[in-house]
């Protein structure tokens, strides 16, 4: 039995609301279970340097904590003077994933900021935050189309991302922070709409994992990415 009494195959409960932040371009607030977070976007009329004359353009993201987000309260990062490698490497794989569903030529010479600012934790903060920026995304982008500034959506595709792991030897769907710091392994799947792998990061944390179960994991993720993906077109009225 799982800590929170749910199947093996069941999501959190979801809910994602459009345009909770007033002066962003696109916003998105994700509750998944008790992980809360808020998806911002920002839209620049200018491109990091090395993009300067190509006529693309650019999608990043920044990711954060807040102080009592968790259990303890942590410092924040501007006050320790530096980012966690932790920070770091999420904030990597967001703009990693809304980039690989952007058409960065369709966009133009014009950079998409995106933050992810985590007010509750209870694990998977990474994998909502990626759900949760691409309803912010799009929303910024549709925005831009009903202003002329783009001629369409310049998305090629949708992207969603879930955790899963073996918890005492069962393949489960979306770890709590109480599964999550029991599992046997543990591992974080972006998933696009039309079945295509951003990204997979999967760990063992006792003995090594099969193949076999790996693709048990992986074959929840798409379950669950699935999910998340009608979600998404719900709320953006797709």
């Amino acid at each position: 039995m799982r800590p929170s009494g749910r199947p093996p195959l069941e999501l959190r409960p979801l809910s994602i609301e459009v345009g909770y932040a007033k002066h962003a371009e696109g916003s998105a607030f994700i509750r998944l279970g008790d992980t809360h977070v808020l998806c911002t976007v920002s839209v620049e009329e200018r491109v990091p340097p090395f993009l300067k004359g190509t006529g693309k353009g650019w999608v990043t993201a920044e990711y954060g904590m807040l102080p009592r987000s968790t259990h303890n309260r942590m410092d924040r990062e501007a006050a320790r003077g530096k980012q966690s490698g932790r920070t770091n490497e999420i904030q990597r794989l967001i703009g990693r994933s809304l980039r690989a569903v952007v058409d960065l030529e369709a966009l133009g010479e014009r950079q998409l900021r995106v933050d992810c600012d985590v007010i509750q934790a209870d694990g998977g903060t990474r994998t909502a935050a990626i759900t949760g920026s691409y309803v912010a995304l799009h929303s910024a982008l549709a925005k831009m189309v009903e202003a002329g500034v783009l001629a369409k959506l310049p998305l090629h595709d949708q992207v969603a991302a879930v955790s899963c792991g073996l918890y005492k030897g069962t393949p489960v769907l979306d770890l709590d922070y109480l599964e999550d710091s029991d599992a046997q392994a543990d591992a974080n799947f972006v998933l696009t709409a039309k079945g295509g792998i951003v990204e997979v990061q999967a760990t063992a944390e006792e003995s090594p994992y099969t193949q076999d179960e790996l693709m048990a994991l992986l074959d929840l993720a798409r379950k669950g990415v699935e999910a998340l993906i009608l979600e998404q077109r719900r709320v953006l009225g797709l």
